[in-house]
């Protein structure tokens, strides 16, 4: 098989597969919205990811090696792997942005439910189902990041080193105040000891 064929068939797997993927979003929009009245915003940032993970694909397609282009064209999980992954590396970026890890004004806001006293089982349900980006802007923004995280799969991977590495080096800094005030605790104590001698 030549290269140009490889490419073909290449090219024509990713134009199915991401009409079913948008088929899928569709159908999943469609049953929670007519049964339920409302989307569940995780999906579609699943989607959007996966998306974007077949787009990077394509984008690649012409820059990969004759190894890397059999290995794609006889196997539909080979070409599978990398949107799923950016899938779930969509869904890792939701979540940090609901934490409030990532914010900004490039970033998404949202609505998230308060729980009616202590949380329980109802709160986690109405937590998955009424968290909504808070406006248009931010349903777009969280739309774009989700297709960002798919699209480029170094982004969510350097951004959980980055906040490791934050919380590691706050944990120094932490271990380091710590001893300092414990060594100018011990130097009062003696300086109090010398004085009463």
């Amino acid at each position: 098989m030549d290269r140009v064929t490889g490419v073909y068939i290449l090219t024509k797997r990713l134009i199915i597969m991401t009409a079913v993927s948008i088929c899928i979003f569709t159908a999943l929009f469609s049953a929670t919205f007519l049964h339920e009245g409302r989307l569940m915003v995780s999906w579609a940032v699943f989607v959007c990811g996966i998306l974007g993970g077949f787009v990077s694909i394509q984008q690649r397609v012409k820059t990969v090696t004759d190894q890397e282009l059999r290995l794609l064209t006889r196997s539909w999980f080979q070409i599978l792997l990398i949107p799923i992954f950016g899938g779930l590396f969509a869904l890792v970026l939701y979540s940090l942005f609901l934490s409030g890890i990532i914010s900004g004004h490039m970033f998404p806001w949202f609505y998230i439910p308060e729980p009616d006293g202590h949380p329980d089982n109802a709160y986690i349900v109405s937590f998955l189902t009424e968290t909504y980006p808070a406006t248009g802007q931010d349903m777009a923004k969280l739309l774009f990041w989700s297709f960002v995280a798919g699209f480029s799969e170094r982004f969510v991977p350097q951004i959980i080193n980055r906040v490791t590495d934050q919380v590691e080096e706050d944990e120094r800094q932490k271990d380091k105040s710590g001893s300092g005030k414990r060594d100018a605790a011990a130097e009062e104590k003696e300086t109090a000891e010398v004085r009463t001698k």
